[in-house]
């Protein structure tokens, strides 16, 4: 059998990077994880092809090639797929679907013609019987939680792996935590399930075997959930494994604010080849926290976590909300300035959403507040509930807030701040011939012909003097900030 994995196309989004990629000649950020993982659980027999949309188009070729289509998807490429299944459906072709997407939503894709839902090491076999034995269902689900030892190595070699900014691996699914907006827990419950070292290790050879060197992303949801696992058993084993690399990749991942709390473990992250977390501050006011249920970050000096996560040599992005039912008009101030004190460069701040599954969801609903689908893109500035606030107050301080934090002067004064505090790793990544090319074409399109160009030079000069082994990091940062600035301009459009 020929099966087409077909992953549909990002908008333009905040992670998506897109405007950044083309700095660096890159078509996507990460591949499909998932996509490639599903792939290793089918029969080897099977021929496999593997379309990202983000990458080239779906052709006819393709479809003519296919038997059989497995179609992956989160909330925000919604607008994509419903036009893949529309081409896949008009060309008879079978159409098996999968991800975030269906399993929130799948009720509104009648064209697909078999649902295979929650997570694919127990949903997946049955339906392979019975697609076997000619009696396939329209739609497989379960309330179980597999044991990650059942989750095979991703068939990387599907992917060109030269078109991606970074490659992307997963350690555990789950997290101890219950923040009312978010659907991690619905769909991977509270207990961390982790996969063993010896996996995880073999994930990341095959990678290296492909010729990867660069960036890492563990795609876990809460990589610090199952914290004596992960400093017991794979972190150790990292570290050796990375030494004996020469520290030919660097990773990143997600975490929670407590990982502030321990100063080991951060050090062993480091050694490791971390560099970047991304943490859900969320919301500097108390009210807001207690309101989501984000007991992990009350009563803390968040911008001391910070800060002492910065200077133990990891980058920290931040997740913010704006958007509360406790929130005033002074949440717009207040998340500026927390943003800029704490130097979070890649500050990620939307209006808060209800996403189907979650307990927010269920209280909106039971209010009356719902208005329709979250779009699934955290700064399009659209939210899918009534406010508390007013609504035009609410999306004009959000522009406000947003314009604020990636205009040049404020943002680049930001990267100052973050790098006089970043402990820059002993080990670095060998700078590419790829790398030059890159600092050619930052310096003259931000350097000569942006509007950040007396700003972009200062910061390069600043960083020349005072952190000279940050400057590569420096011009990243730079091309970041021109992303997220063309993401709030298509948001002002």
């Amino acid at each position: 059998m020929n099966v087409l994995l077909l992953y549909p196309e990002f908008p333009d989004t905040f992670w998506s990077f897109k405007h950044a990629l083309k700095f660096i000649r890159k078509k996507a950020a990460f591949p499909p994880l998932g996509l490639l993982t599903v792939a290793a659980l089918l029969p080897p027999a099977w021929e496999k092809r593997l379309v990202d949309t983000n990458i080239r188009p779906l052709t006819e070729r393709d479809l003519r090639w296919a038997d059989v289509i497995f179609l992956s998807a989160m909330i925000a490429q919604r607008a994509s797929v419903v036009e893949l299944v529309a081409r896949c459906r008009a060309a008879g072709k079978r159409i098996v679907a999968g991800g975030p997407l269906f399993t929130s939503d799948h009720a509104q894709f009648p064209g697909v013609d078999h649902f295979v839902l929650n997570e694919a090491e127990l949903t997946l076999p049955p339906f392979l019987r019975d697609l076997a034995a000619g009696t396939p269902q329209p739609l497989y689900r379960t309330a179980e939680f597999p044991a990650m030892a059942a989750a095979p190595v991703p068939l990387w070699h599907l992917a060109d792996l030269r078109r991606y900014a970074s490659m992307s691996v997963q350690y555990s699914r789950g997290c101890p935590f219950d923040c009312e907006f978010c659907d991690v827990t619905a769909k991977f419950g509270h207990r961390p399930r982790t996969k063993s070292a010896a996996q995880v290790l073999a994930e990341l050879a095959g990678l290296v075997a492909l010729g990867w060197r660069g960036q890492v992303f563990f795609v876990d949801d809460n990589f610090i959930g199952n914290k004596r696992t992960l400093r017991t058993e794979l972190l150790p084993r990292l570290i050796e494994w990375q030494r004996a690399l020469r520290h030919k990749l660097t990773f990143y991942t997600e975490a929670s604010i407590n990982l502030a709390d321990d100063e080991p473990l951060m050090r062993q992250l480091v050694a490791a080849g971390f560099d970047t977390v991304f943490i859900g501050i969320e919301t500097p006011d108390d009210a807001g926290l207690a309101e989501c249920h984000k007991i992990q970050n009350r009563g803390r000096d968040l911008v001391a976590d910070v800060k002492r996560l910065q200077r133990a040599g990891l980058q920290v992005q931040g997740g913010f909300i704006v958007g509360f039912d406790s929130d005033t008009a002074t949440i717009f101030r207040r998340q500026l300035e927390f943003i800029q004190q704490s130097g979070i460069v890649t500050a990620m701040v939307g209006l808060l959403n209800a996403l189907p599954d979650t307990k927010l969801h269920a209280r909106l609903a039971r209010e009356g507040r719902l208005l329709g689908r979250s779009s699934g893109d955290n700064v399009d500035g659209t939210t899918n509930f009534i406010p508390r606030m007013n609504v035009d107050e609410l999306h004009a301080g959000y522009r406000r807030l947003m314009e604020s934090i990636y205009a040049p002067r404020p943002y680049y004064r930001r990267v100052r701040t973050f790098l006089r505090e970043f402990k820059q790793p002993k080990f670095s990544v060998m700078v590419r011939p790829s790398q030059w090319w890159t600092f050619a074409h930052s310096s003259f399109r931000l350097g000569v012909i942006g509007r950040e160009r007396f700003q972009y030079w200062h910061l390069l000069a600043w960083t020349c003097l005072r952190r000279p082994a940050s400057l590569q990091l420096a011009v990243t940062l730079a091309i970041y900030g021109h992303h997220f600035r063309r993401c709030c301009a298509t948001m002002a459009g």
